[in-house]
């Protein structure tokens, strides 16, 4: 038996039933979070119509993840628990965001390696004051809808939650203070005189060290990667979800929502 979630939050009975009648399912579930059961999984080009006509997410969960056995989330930081690049708007304080944006965008489609994405970008920045980054957290820093309300549901359920990101512990320390989170892992920026040396102190988190910490946590929690969530937008999220029981795209490049379980496109964070 497949079983299919749909998510969205101006999805009416009456359209989800609609939905559960052209997939050739059975519709359980209320307002806002439905589920659908067939015999077979969905037509993706039925589905992808569907999604669009109703402005809705439809995922079809794998056959071997147990939602009752999750024990831990991981999820990125910028552009999918965060609504910005940090290290785009630290860069526009010096007038080249565009430059460092494009360099950005490269990357997370997957056409720059992001170890040497990120030391150009870095480069870019030499000499900028540490005020910059204050002014981004405090003026510019947004969460993306539904992230309070997923992680504060998350922590009701006993479920860690951790943070990683190829961004800035300057950042992710701020927000795993402000949300109660479990664990982070991010980059720590190198400064001289209060100023950017447009170095990284210590290794660089990238996607490879992302993988890592996700099966790293797994083992401190005495769980399975199975038992866990991996949640993310770019290509250096591609291996941290491939570890995972369910690999969730948020709002994501083409190439990263190709290879996921389940893309997010339309739902918030709460789902």
């Amino acid at each position: 038996m497949t079983t299919t979630i749909l998510q969205g939050k101006s999805l009416s009975q009456h359209q989800a039933e609609e939905i559960a009648s052209q997939l050739g399912g059975t519709l359980h579930g209320e307002q806002g979070y439905y589920s659908i059961t067939s015999a077979q999984p969905p037509e993706a080009q039925i589905a992808d119509q569907l999604k669009q006509r109703y402005e809705v997410d439809i995922n079809t969960r794998p056959e071997a993840f147990d939602p009752g056995q999750v024990k831990l989330l991981v999820t990125d930081m910028d552009s999918t628990l965060i609504s910005i690049e940090c290290i785009d708007e630290i860069a526009d304080f010096i007038g080249i965001k565009p430059q460092v944006a494009d360099i950005t965008e490269a990357t997370m489609r997957g056409e720059i390696d992001f170890e040497t994405s990120l030391r150009r970008r870095m480069a870019l920045l030499k000499g900028l004051d540490q005020s910059a980054l204050d002014q981004v957290y405090d003026e510019r820093l947004q969460l993306n809808p539904g992230a309070e309300e997923m992680v504060a549901g998350l922590q009701r359920q006993g479920i860690k939650v951790a943070l990683v990101s190829g961004g800035f512990t300057y950042f992710t320390d701020k927000l795993k203070a402000r949300l109660g989170l479990d664990y982070t892992l991010a980059n720590t920026l190198a400064f001289e005189g209060g100023k950017l040396t447009g170095k990284i102190d210590d290794q660089i988190v990238g996607a490879q060290a992302k993988a890592d910490f996700l099966l790293q946590k797994c083992r401190e929690l005495g769980i399975h990667p199975s038992q866990a969530v991996a949640l993310g937008d770019g290509a250096n999220d591609l291996l941290m979800m491939k570890e995972a029981g369910l690999s969730i795209a948020y709002h994501a490049k083409p190439k990263v929502q190709n290879e996921a379980d389940s893309a997010l496109n339309y739902c918030g964070l709460e789902g």
